[in-house]
């Protein structure tokens, strides 16, 4: 097992929950953006990453309110 996939589960939610703003849009968008550019760097699915980024932005932007 490598450490790969849970370096970018902790690198995409750092991005998340310091980058988000505290509405849920601004939040999902950072995230999604945060999200594709850890994937892209650790060889994962852009799309994924974005998926998931975009969702903890979400979460993150709303519980910031």
């Amino acid at each position: 097992m490598t450490l790969r996939p849970l370096i970018a589960s902790a690198l995409l939610l750092g991005t998340a929950a310091s980058l988000s703003a505290c509405s849920t849009l601004k939040g999902a968008g950072i995230g999604a953006a945060g999200g594709a550019g850890v994937a892209a760097a650790t060889g994962g699915s852009v799309e994924k990453g974005a998926a998931v980024g975009g969702t903890a932005g979400a979460v993150v932007g709303t519980v910031a309110k």
